[in-house]
């Protein structure tokens, strides 16, 4: 997955922690709030579908609608179709789904990997990362399955209480019980 397909023009796809389709159109207005942004609008996706965004996860955008954009039609993503597949207002604000959200100021990287191997790097490396740079990568496997870190390179801003830079690690959705280190 390439940041692209995480985000486009200020668009980008987000899951709920407890993984995919779990966010009512309350909560996904709520994920995107706590970023800084706002769900995006169907112009918006529109406009990040058009350089390139593609992500085949339905989700919530703004005044109710879901849908997802989709750049390759593919058998199991699109219905053979290109653009915004758009599942149209929804009466029920609590089903649930992704959210797409907007916001073309974030300086925000992250995304969800299920690749066996994978190198995970902050924006910009080797050079230093943006000030109030925020990351979160979703770490999928299956049930049973370990996750093996290792870290090449790690370098931080010193900072003993460890409030400008820090590396938190969960082994859950949950951000209370889950945390690992």
């Amino acid at each position: 997955m390439t940041l692209l397909s995480e985000r486009a023009a200020g668009v980008y796809h987000r899951e709920s922690r407890r993984g995919r389709y779990q966010l009512t159109y309350r909560e996904a207005k709520a994920v995107c709030k706590y970023e800084g942004g706002n769900l995006a609008t169907y112009d918006q996706l529109k406009a990040a579908q058009q350089i390139g965004f593609h992500v085949c996860a339905a989700g919530w955008f703004d005044k109710g609608r879901v849908g997802y954009p989709i750049v390759s039609p593919g058998l199991h993503c699109g219905f053979g179709r290109v653009g915004i597949i758009d599942y149209g207002y929804r009466l029920n604000k609590s089903e649930k789904w992704d959210a797409y959200c907007y916001n073309p100021t974030a300086k925000e990287c992250g995304g969800v990997l299920t690749d066996p191997h994978r190198y995970i790097h902050s924006p910009g490396y080797p050079e230093e990362y943006e000030d109030e740079q925020i990351c979160y990568w979703h770490i999928r496997v299956r049930y049973g399955q370990r996750l093996h870190l290792q870290f090449l390179d790690f370098d931080l801003e010193e900072d003993t209480a460890c409030l400008a830079d820090y590396l938190e690690i969960y082994d859950s959705y949950d951000d209370i019980s889950g945390f690992a280190g």
